[in-house]
């Protein structure tokens, strides 16, 4: 078989425009990073379950280099305070200067603390994301938002801050789990409802019959390509950008809820994707043929889709009033008035959104 295509995708963002670059066994080329790294210093920041897999490789890479490795516990209840600090102290006891460049060696968590740290540590310094997981892949590296949570809420802490290249080698997915992968494919979903059309067909058929690696980067770039034109026109989210929340609002809210413990974050997008379909049908956008339909493809990709019993909706609720994307005391919930049609609601109803909820509990 051919060796898959490398895919290079630029971001344009005036003077902060950066490489997307996408293929198959890439991590071991020097020339991709190495270039990127204007001095001696490195910081490369990773946790427990991918340094043993993938460290030495970029280590390797980075052979003239001074490399300094932060380990970090996994799971998204480490993307905290107490973890940011312990990048932080190695920074400053390495004596890293503000030309340093810090690499995201992981999945979402370690991308988004990683990104923080770099938008803070003296001012800002540059940083490479090199994302593990699917979910990461196709969303969490790409865009530049940064955070750690709160106790009340996910992300509350953070910054907009774009890496200097996002390198992405779908090679790393041979050893992930395989449940960190389906919650992947909840963004893919998402993204294949937002777009519509080709990256929809693409979707389905990625879940009715197996997929070739050209085929699997091709659905990736397609999923940063719409994430990449979103950004380029609203950056710091003020209008559109808020689209790629899709199913993000519940989503947030059930991580908090459960205090990141229960589900993955792409679990928990699949149960929000749920409850904005049946929210839109309720408001007649939708029919409930679409809905199905969703429900079909979550299911095929493994996902829930239904909120748990024993969930209180009310709590559920108060968690949903703290969502980053209210505004003005009103709450943001993104709709789909049509496959490829999403839709900014700037006011949403809380008994409408409590109805979405009360359809999505299981067995109702």
């Amino acid at each position: 078989m051919a060796r898959p295509e490398i895919k290079t995708l630029r971001v344009y963002l005036d003077t902060r425009s950066y490489d997307i670059v996408i293929g198959q066994n890439i991590l071991t080329k020097p020339s991709l990073i190495t270039p990127l790294i204007p001095t001696q210093q490195v910081c490369i920041v990773t946790n427990e379950t991918i340094a043993p897999l993938y460290l030495q490789t970029i280590c390797a890479s980075l052979a003239d280099k001074k490399i300094d490795c932060v380990i970090l516990k996994d799971g998204e209840m480490y993307k905290n305070m107490a973890s940011l600090r312990k990048i932080y102290d190695k920074l400053v006891s390495q004596n890293h200067r503000r030309d340093t460049t810090l690499i995201a060696l992981g999945g979402g968590v370690i991308g988004d603390i990683t990104g923080f740290a770099a938008a803070t540590y003296q001012r800002g310094v540059s940083f490479i994301q090199i994302p593990t997981t699917l979910l990461a892949q196709v969303d969490a590296s790409v865009g530049g938002k940064t955070a750690i949570n709160h106790p009340q809420g996910k992300n509350l802490i953070g910054s907009i801050y774009q890496p200097k290249q996002v390198i992405i080698d779908i090679a790393t997915l041979k050893t992930l789990h395989k449940r960190a992968y389906k919650a992947g494919m909840a963004e893919i979903i998402k993204y294949a409802l937002l777009a519509g059309g080709k990256l929809y067909h693409q979707v389905e058929q990625a879940l009715n019959a197996p997929i070739n690696a050209q085929q699997l980067i091709d659905i990736i770039h397609a999923c940063c390509a719409y994430k990449a034109h979103i950004i380029e026109q609203d950056e710091h989210e003020s209008h559109i950008r808020a689209l790629l929340n899709l199913g993000h609002t519940t989503a947030h809210a059930l991580e908090a809820y459960t205090h990141y413990q229960r589900w993955l974050h792409g679990e928990a997008v699949a149960i929000g994707l749920h409850v904005a379909a049946l929210i839109s049908q309720e408001l007649g956008f939708i029919d409930k043929t679409i809905v199905n339909n969703l429900v079909v493809l979550l299911k095929k990709a493994g996902l829930p889709v239904n909120i748990p019993r024993d969930i209180e909706l009310a709590k559920l609720w108060s968690f949903i009033q703290k969502d980053k994307k209210a505004q003005h005391h009103s709450l943001r919930f993104i709709l789909i008035k049509a496959i490829g049609h999403c839709y900014i609601e700037t006011n949403m109803d809380e008994a409408l959104v409590m109805l979405g909820l009360t359809k999505a509990v299981e067995g109702v």
